[in-house]
């Protein structure tokens, strides 16, 4: 049982290491918001739907169930909008670090979604990841929209993740993946006249070059991380896989002081920050593990 929750949170780490790639992906294709989680999406439910077919794994739910799956899934999709949305409108460090609101939001939705007793405990180690946070980006009012954005996805997300917990405990991984991106295809479909009509812009195919990012942001960091992140969700807690979440923002400016050239001095408050973030993740990982060993 021990070994078996360690290599969920080993999964759990991994899906948050693919997550701080995204971002990057997000900068370099060059589509507008919209259109890249469209492609992203529905590339996303083509392919896995044929290595079902491959495999012959394609699963069979009613219509009820296929139903609430994909509204959950629209919500996948609206969060990769509104988080697309804010690395254009800012870059990827506000993107990233408005994300680790999540685990704050977790603890706020949770008790009212799931009719649950707010955590205090849980709140305290949100606060200390917000602190983190604050600390490692000081938010410039240039990137005001981006911010306003950021923080929306990250609402939205952890409401996702909330509902992706309560109905997928009893249902697998394969069904729950395959009708999610279905949902978000779909909803980000219905998104796409709208925007094409008011947005003054036009539908264009992409490039090689943004085919080629696609393709590893739909393999690794779309299905991928998302088979992982489903699948801790069946044993660890949503409030702890969204505050491990909160180690996106290292990773992700990270990697975009590496490969995007967005210079960021690494100052003591940065590693300080850093410190934070990562007492709040092992600070509930610990009490995590005692729950599940009582």
């Amino acid at each position: 049982m021990e070994n078996a929750l360690r290599k969920d949170y080993l999964k759990l780490h991994v899906s948050v290491l693919l997550a701080g790639f995204t971002g990057i992906f997000g900068k370099l294709i060059t589509l507008n918001e919209v259109l890249l989680v469209w492609y992203r999406l529905f590339f996303s439910l083509v392919i896995f739907y044929l290595l079902l077919l491959i495999y012959r794994k394609v699963p069979k739910d009613s219509l009820k169930d296929i139903t609430k799956i994909s509204c959950i899934g629209a919500l996948l999709g609206l969060h990769f909008l509104l988080f697309f949305a804010s690395i254009k409108y800012a870059n990827v460090s506000v993107g990233v670090v408005c994300y680790s609101l999540v685990g704050f939001f977790t603890v706020i939705f949770e008790p009212l979604l799931c009719k649950k007793k707010l955590s205090l405990i849980e709140l305290f180690y949100s606060l200390i990841a917000v602190v983190g946070i604050s600390l490692i980006f000081n938010i410039d009012t240039h990137y005001r929209f981006g911010i306003i954005l950021g923080v929306l996805s990250s609402a939205v997300f952890a409401i996702y993740t909330i509902l992706n917990k309560t109905v997928g405990e009893s249902r697998n991984v394969k069904s729950l993946l395959l009708y999610e991106l279905f949902g978000g295809t779909l909803f980000v479909s219905m998104v796409i006249p709208f925007f094409l009509w008011f947005g003054n812009v036009e539908f264009v195919l992409p490039s090689i070059t943004n085919i080629f990012y696609l393709f590893i942001l739909v393999f690794f960091c779309t299905i991928g991380l998302y088979i992982l992140h489903i699948q801790v969700l069946k044993t660890i807690p949503a409030f702890t896989v969204s505050l491990c979440g909160n180690l996106e923002p290292v990773y992700g400016i990270l990697l975009a002081v590496i490969f995007l050239g967005e210079a960021r001095e690494l100052s003591l408050t940065f590693f300080i920050g850093m410190f934070l973030i990562l007492l709040s993740v092992f600070l509930q990982t610990g009490s995590s593990k005692k729950v599940s060993n009582a």
